[in-house]
Formats: structure tokens, sequence, C-alpha cells
């Protein structure tokens, strides 16, 4: 049986408009469905035919769909295209409100910000696509149905123990973290963690030690304080712990993320790990551990933490399940040294006084359960490929013009652009075709900054980071022979 040729609808679509394309496009279908110019049922072109029809890059219809199919305005059929969905879930099909003139859709800009999380290159975002949704849903209901009376009450402010044993275990045995339950504080991401280390260790006019370039949301967390923060140049070997040693006034923290650096790539050595432990004990100084996607690696198995290396006790190891599960989980970890855990905890309960219990007991059970190991081994596969591909895609397309700097770990990389090409320019235009790349240059806190990309690899598919690459080269030539 064959199916009926696809009516291009109207869509108010204008090249020229600061809008990016695919909200645009994204904005057009879904008011053409709710207004009922395209019925439920009705095929739609498809993404090559519609581009061109547009004349513009696939990419940025291949967003808009797959938001739109995410969202459950549409559907795909094997074999035959992608249709207006036959049942649109209630809250989505109530109609627009005009209001004053103006328009206002009642599921507010929530699908703007979803499409813009979730385009290609986007760093730091895991493959959502292959999460095991229906494992984590049951453990959900399992725990939403039984939940004990005494556990609906206020939880521990350092977190559920059996969760906190968990991971005790795990990073014991993955990580070679030397640590017991007792020092795990459990806490709402890597970004909160970092707050509670500046309340707990910084006061007003303290110096900070980080990595330049490095993760500017440490910089941010860290100046709550007051404290000063210090940019230290990064090189291959990581920080550079000589000119740290070299400081005349004394620091009381150096953040790092020697396991993979941020934003950059490369791995703390040996010889650097060990000098930098020995200027914290000789200085009473602290280190912070971040170590955001350590599980990661493709040359190598993942290395061990600093933390595991340190006999004085003065590393803050911090850890998070966004990278390796998902962003929206929330659930991250410290490993706090025994004489600070105290101080932690009663400052974390001062926040938000504890974590919600339900995911800390879903989250307990995948863990135990082998589901998270399971994860991380089928995801390492994944990651591979997807790694493979954006090298592959970024040498086709781009060669020389943005050689990546290291390939080896992590579910992004970093390359640097020609002399004279502004990266902030670059990532303004590639989001008009909603690639959402993030510029280098944001990551230093120094005077020396140098031009680049950072580009995320493991929240989009391998087709799309192919399509991605290629419009990322086009906006690069553009700004080249302008």
């Amino acid at each position: 049986m064959r199916t009926a040729a696809a009516i291009f609808p109207y869509l108010a679509f204008d090249p020229r408009s600061r809008v990016p394309f695919y909200k645009q496009i994204y904005d057009g279908y879904r008011e053409a469905i709710l207004a009922g110019r395209l019925r439920r049922g009705q095929r739609l072109p498809s993404t090559r035919a519609l581009a061109a029809e547009l004349k513009i890059s696939r990419l940025p219809v291949l967003n808009a769909f797959e938001q739109l199919l995410h969202e459950g305005y549409l559907e795909g059929k094997a074999g035959a295209g992608t249709f207006v969905r036959d049942s649109i879930p209630d809250e989505l099909s109530k109609p627009l409100v005009v209001k004053d003139g103006r328009t206002k859709v009642r599921r507010i800009a929530a699908a703007a910000f979803v499409s813009e999380g979730i385009g290609p290159f986007r760093v730091s975002l895991p493959a959502l696509d292959r999460f095991p949704r229906e494992i984590w849903g049951r453990l959900v209901a399992r725990h939403g149905k039984r939940l004990p009376i005494e556990l609906m009450a206020y939880g521990d402010p350092a977190g559920h123990a059996p969760l906190r044993e968990a991971i005790a275990s795990y990073v014991r045995a993955a990580r070679a973290v030397n640590c017991e339950a007792a020092q795990v504080l459990i806490v709402s991401g890597s970004q909160m963690a970092l707050q509670l280390c500046a309340l707990a260790l910084l006061k007003p006019g303290d110096s900070v030690f980080i990595e330049d370039p490095g993760y500017p949301g440490a910089r941010d967390a860290l100046q709550v304080s007051g404290a000063k923060v210090i940019p230290v140049q990064v090189d291959s070997e990581g920080i550079d712990v000589a000119r740290i040693a070299s400081q005349r006034k004394r620091a009381r923290v150096a953040y790092v993320t020697p396991s993979h650096q941020y934003p950059l790539g490369v791995s703390m050595t040996a010889s650097r790990r060990l000098e930098l432990l020995d200027w914290a004990r000789r200085t009473q100084s602290w280190i912070l551990e971040d170590d955001y996607d350590s599980e990661y690696r493709y040359a190598s198995r993942p290395l061990g933490a600093l933390q595991g290396m340190d006999t004085s006790d003065r590393v803050i190891y911090i850890g998070t399940f966004s990278k390796v599960l998902f962003p929206a989980l929330r659930v991250g970890y410290m490993i706090i040294p025994p004489d600070l855990v105290g101080s932690f905890v009663r400052l974390r309960e001062s926040l938000d006084i504890f974590s919600p219990t339900l995911y800390q007991l879903v989250l307990t059970d995948f863990l135990n359960e082998g589901h998270f190991a399971r994860h991380l081994r089928r995801m390492r596969s994944v990651y591979h490929g997807r790694r493979d591909a954006m090298v592959h895609s970024l040498e086709k397309h781009l060669g020389s013009t943005l050689e990546p700097y290291n390939t080896d770990a992590g579910l992004h990389l970093s390359g640097f652009l020609p002399r004279g090409i502004e990266d902030r320019e670059v990532v303004r235009r590639a989001a008009q075709a909603g690639v959402v790349a993030t510029a280098l240059s944001s990551c230093y806190a120094g005077e020396h900054r140098r031009s680049g990309l950072i580009l995320g690899f493991g929240g989009a598919s391998e087709r799309r980071i192919q399509a991605a690459a290629s419009m990322l080269a086009r906006v690069i030539e553009s700004l080249r022979f302008r």
C-alpha cells in the first residue's frame, strides 16, 4: 500500500531572522498541528525534502523533527515516514492562548530550552536515547508504591545510608578511591559540591588556584566566597604545579580535573600528581578533585583517582551521576576527609536540608542490582563509536581548520581555531542551525586566551554528528573568507 504524498505546510520561516532555524520549524509545525492545519495521522514531508524546500541545511530540520517526536506531536512509522500523532496527549493539544495581543503558550518556554539543551555538540550531555528508562521506571514505581512512612519524613542530610554504602563500594573498586561510607556526602550535583567547598574552606581574600583554561562553573562557585581566583596554565601534563609551588602567598585551595582535564582533555601525569599532593601536604592546603566523566576512556583503562594517592587527607573528591546517567537526576556525591565530615554535613543541611529520598532509593537499587555496571559497559562502546564519528567527521569536513587536541577520554573534545576567527561568533552562527557548540575562550580566566571550540559527542547519534560537522565547516569557512 502506497502512502499519499506529503504536503508542505505553510511555515512562517525567515532565513534572515535571529530566531534559530530549528526553532522556527519546530514552532511552525507545532502551531500547525494545534491549529488543525495539520490533521492527526497526516503524513509529513521528509526532512531532506523540507530542507530542500526551505533551502537550508538538513540539520535544523532533523533537530526540529526529533524534538516534535520526543514531545509526542509526531510519530515515525517504519518504511512509511513521519506522521502527525493519532493521539496527542491532552496537555499538548490545548490551543494557544492569546492575551493582550501577545501569544502565550500554555506549556511556557520549556520546549525551546529542551531543544537547545539536546542539540548536537552540546557539552556534558550523555546518550539519553540509550538510557534504560524501562528499568529505571520499574525501580521508581517499586519505591513510589511502597515508600515506607519513615522515608516520607525528613532524611539524613548526609544522604541515604545504603546509597552512601553503594557509592563507597563503587569508587573504591572503579576509581581506587580510599574511603568509607561515612565519608560520602550526597549532594544535588557537582555544582553544589563546589559551593559547599567554598563555604567550608574559603573566606574573603583567600587565594584559590584553578586550571586555565578550566571549568567556568567551578570558577563561579569558588568566587562566591569572596576568594581570589588565580589561573594556572595547563599543558600536556595537566596543571603547572611548579607555578603553584612558586607562588609566595599560600593558597587555601587548588581545583583540578586530573583524570580528564576540562576542557582540553589531558590527563595529569603521575609525577605532577605527586608534586601537587606534596604541595598540599607542605602548605596544609586543600585539593578539590572534580572527577566528572572519568568512566569513559578509549585509549586505556580508566585512570585511578588522585584521592587514592593522597596519604595526608588533603583531597576532597567530587563525583556526579549527571554524565553517566542523566543530568535531570541531580545526584552527585563528595568524599570528604574524616576531619571535615561534620562541618560539611552541617553546611549541606543549611542549604536545602537533604536530598530527595525517592531518587536516592532508586539509585541505590540501580547500583546494587548491577544495572549501573551493565549500563557503563554498553555506553563505553556507544561513546567510542560516537567519538570515532566525531574525529572522522572533523577530519573530513574541517581538515586542519579544527584539529582535535585530545580524544582519549570523556564525552567531548576541544580544538583550536585559526588565528583571526572568533570562536564566540562561530558559536553564535552555529546556534542558528541548532548546533550547540561552546567557545573555548569562555573557559579562560587569565589574559591569555585561545580561540577554539568545545564539542560534545555523547548526546548525538553518529548521523547527527556527521551532519553537524558539515554545517560547522560551512560556518567557519564563511568567517575565514568574509
